[in-house]
């Protein structure tokens, strides 16, 4: 059922127990497909030795394994010229076994990063970041590939039952890794919803934020989006993830949402946390694009 929007302490969207639903419906399909001769695989190419860079590749490895998923894994050093790394992603485009290639960011300063992203096979973009991926997006087409964390973003709302046909949804960030595609999948039909995007140089933000039915908070500033700048009863979709120096914390951080967790609780209607929100759900959709990419091989199209 719809979620009725009303002003109060928030409930908490979930989003590692629904990242779990999701791999569990990834793991289900793999074992479908295997079934089928085809295994879904994902390569990962790590180049460097970027420790957050590290985690995050480790956590994708341990998905695919947990999801019965081949995992392959590459990782290069930090001098890896841009004529190597291409090698690498010719490689991977030609072998059949891999379905889905991703190739952790950010890249070394000799590496031309938006000409690998080019290079790899926009049929094996699982992180939807090839310029026909992106396109497919934008005009509605479904057989492409949208990037994961935006894509989360729609699997949290809709799984949490919140409407978004007609709703002011207003997205703060415009990068091209969340806050462009997260405006194109709210306004695409089936979405339905009327998008405001905001950015660095948008005047009195707070006019814009609180009139959002649903909030989405991109834009890489901890606490950033305060409860004067939300509307009562409003969905809070909080993308951020932001180191805070403290010193009571055994690494001497803690992470923080883009979003003052707590002042907001108390206006929204529902809120995701920062960690547990939307994080768990990007390594899910990737998972689960590494699995359309796979099916695609034994229906010859990508479906959405």
């Amino acid at each position: 059922m719809p979620v009725e929007l009303g002003e109060g302490t928030a409930r908490l969207i979930d989003g590692t127990a629904i990242a779990r639903a999701i791999r569990d419906e990834v793991a289900r399909d793999t074992r479908e497909l295997t079934d089928l001769g085809v295994k879904p695989g994902l390569a990962v190419i790590l180049v460097g030795d970027d420790p957050a860079s590290a985690v995050y590749v480790r956590a994708k490895g341990r998905a695919c394994l947990e999801a019965g998923m081949h995992s392959e894994t590459i990782r290069l050093p930090a001098e890896t010229s841009h004529a190597e790394l291409v090698a690498h992603v010719d490689r991977l485009n030609a072998d059949p076994a891999i379905h889905g290639i991703l190739v952790q960011m950010p890249l070394p300063k000799q590496i031309d990063s938006a000409a690998i992203v080019r290079r790899i096979r926009p049929e094996k973009d699982v992180d939807g970041f090839h310029p026909v991926n992106v396109g497919k997006l934008l005009i509605g087409e479904r057989d492409g590939f949208a990037p994961c964390t935006p894509a989360g973003v729609v699997e949290l709302l809709r799984r949490s039952g919140v409407q978004t046909a007609g709703a002011e949804c207003v997205v703060v960030g415009r990068s091209n890794i969340v806050g462009k595609p997260m405006a194109a999948m709210l306004f695409q039909p089936g979405a339905d919803a009327t998008v405001t995007v905001c950015h660095s140089r948008t005047r009195d933000l707070a006019a814009h934020t609180r009139r959002a039915d649903i909030l989405v908070a991109a834009i890489g500033r901890a606490r950033f989006i305060t409860a004067d700048m939300v509307k009562p009863g409003a969905v809070v979709i909080d993308v951020g993830i932001n180191r805070v120096d403290d010193p009571t914390a055994k690494n001497g951080y803690r992470l923080a949402g883009d979003v003052d967790f707590d002042g907001v609780s108390a206006v929204a209607s529902l809120i995701t946390p920062v960690p547990g929100g939307v994080g768990p759900m990007t390594i899910a959709m990737l998972l689960a694009n590494t699995v359309r990419a796979a099916r695609a091989t034994v229906r010859g199209t990508v479906r959405a």
